[in-house]
């Protein structure tokens, strides 16, 4: 058990004090709440005398005694209310009790209370509730962070500030974070919005929204590291997803028109503030359509999201507005590249390639063929560049092993991605359905991981065996959720739109280590 804190120490023995009292710390029955803080602050009028009987429920956030009275603050799920709380009124017997021993002495901020009374204005003209009944719901044994005031010395106003303002404990310990910092509880709240605002539109056009194995036993459908793990009773390897194309384009295969799935995926790659090895992402193929198709779905939907999150098309994302108003800026790769620095790839052979990225100052290595080379100069000096939301078509053909090669175009596939703020949000193709072609592909796959490449697809029989069945022509997309919170709520980090995102195991305080000598 961890070293208790005076703190702590003393509130576990407040709860000893309450059992002695008869008061349970942690009541079972129901406390039936009626109304919330937020509700009474935005609707309660004295000249109609409203909220005449309210019963409400939350942390005790403050608390000012004045001997017989105190005022004390109350915050539930919706925001704060003060509270009026008189000792003959909670207490109209003899036995003051409640009043003197529980209220003042063994109540502790961050405590969860019921209160039931009536609603009024004080003097100064603030709502709040004049308490008739009041109840011990939970006892809360570590303190809440403090928060704490600071005079900015610049401008020498004074501002209050929470200690838990350090991203790393706030990531940890999220169920405070909430508590303490509740503008976090928004983000949330808008990145459900989000979710639901997609949910909408899919269902209005008669998709179905289905569910495929996270656990499989071949992983595919990106280029990743996979988790792996094991099954005890199959005596067989399995891995978590890193994407769940394979299975949607099955169902496509089995005679659904259009399938979606709001899936978990996880990728075994470097942390930072734009991965988490979870991620969410939303997949959609859609039979008998193409890449151009699913642009203009693309672009309405999001424009959807920004309208059902903000009201308006425009999204300020840290120094920038964003707008997602239809239609979004288009280039090919190859425009792209030429827009941005001047150079013309798209003649040139893997030589005149590695010339090109020498002379941009883009690094790389010997493992790396065309395709690749082509992705670090757009990664370099093109896609920070791109900050309205703009669709990068028509990628080379190695980068995209579940793409159809391009109608016109040899050597590219018809593929998308958006891009926006500086990275990519989504991916899309007119999916291969030529199964030949398709094993080619994974074939040349299998050559680049023995190249080295870490990420290259495996080869996935089954799916192969479905192709040949006959998949009708179908476009796919796959649309980051994370990093669409991120843009929809103006978060710097992916962290910022998890409630948990994954951590480096707690170090626990040890003593001071002796300083080492300085030989340097």
């Amino acid at each position: 058990m961890h070293h208790l804190s005076e703190q702590e120490q003393i509130r576990r023995n407040k709860l000893d004090e309450l059992r002695s009292l008869g008061i349970d710390p942690y009541p079972s029955e129901l406390f039936d709440v009626n109304f919330y803080a937020q509700e009474i602050q935005d609707n309660y009028h004295p000249e109609l005398n409203n909220f005449q009987e309210v019963t409400l429920a939350g942390r005790l956030m403050s608390v000012r005694v004045m001997g017989k009275a105190s005022f004390a603050e109350l915050m539930d799920s919706s925001g704060r209310i003060q509270l009026y709380v008189n000792r003959d009124e909670i207490c109209p017997g003899e036995d003051k009790t409640l009043y003197n021993a529980v209220f003042k002495k063994l109540l502790d901020l961050g405590d969860f209370i019921g209160v039931k009374g009536y609603v009024f204005k004080t003097q100064v003209g603030e709502t709040s509730v004049h308490v008739k009944e009041l109840v011990l719901l939970s006892k809360s044994l570590h303190p809440l962070p403090v928060v704490r005031e600071a005079v900015d010395e610049a401008t020498g106003e004074k501002k209050t500030y929470d200690a838990f303002t350090d991203p790393e404990a706030r990531y940890r310990q999220r169920y405070v974070d909430l508590v303490v910092n509740p503008q976090v509880r928004d983000t949330f709240v808008k990145r459900t919005q989000l979710v639901q605002a997609m949910r909408n539109y899919l269902n209005d056009k008669g998709y179905l929204e289905v569910e495929t194995p996270i656990l499989q036993p071949l992983y595919g459908g990106a280029a990743a590291r996979p988790f792996k793990t094991f099954h005890n009773t199959l005596d067989m390897t399995l891995y978590l997803r890193i994407a769940n194309e394979l299975y949607l384009k099955r169902l496509i295969v089995g005679g659904f028109d259009g399938v979606y799935e709001f899936s978990k995926d996880f990728r075994n790659e470097g942390m930072s503030r734009f991965h988490n090895p979870e991620f969410t992402q939303m997949e959609l193929y859609v039979a008998y359509k193409d890449y151009y198709w699913m642009m203009d779905l693309v672009e309405e939907m999001v424009e959807r999201v920004a309208m059902a999150l903000h009201g308006k098309t425009e999204v300020q994302v840290g120094q920038n507005v964003i707008n997602f108003q239809r239609p979004w800026k288009r280039f090919t790769m190859a425009e792209s590249i030429q827009h941005f620095t001047g150079v013309d790839i798209s003649e040139l052979d893997e030589e005149g390639l590695r010339a090109a990225a020498k002379q941009l100052h883009v690094p790389l290595d010997p493992s790396m063929g065309k395709a690749k080379i082509i992705d670090e100069i757009f990664g370099e000096h093109v896609e920070p560049k791109l900050i309205q939301p703009t669709f990068i078509t028509d990628y080379p053909v190695e980068m995209s092993p579940l793409a159809k090669k391009h109608r016109s175009k040899p050597g590219l596939v018809e593929r998308f991605e958006a891009i926006c703020n500086g990275k990519e949000i989504c991916n899309a193709f007119s999916e291969l359905n030529d199964p030949i072609d398709q094993r080619q592909r994974f074939e040349d796959q299998l050559e680049l991981g023995k190249r080295g490449d870490t990420e290259a697809m495996v080869l996935d029989e089954d799916f192969l065996r479905a192709l040949e069945y006959g998949m009708p022509p179908t476009a796919g997309l796959g649309i980051g959720i994370d990093r669409l919170s991120m843009i929809m709520t103006n978060s710097n980090s992916i962290q910022d739109v998890l409630f948990f995102p994954q951590m480096k195991p707690e170090k626990l305080e040890k003593a001071p280590a002796k300083p080492e000598a300085d030989n340097s």
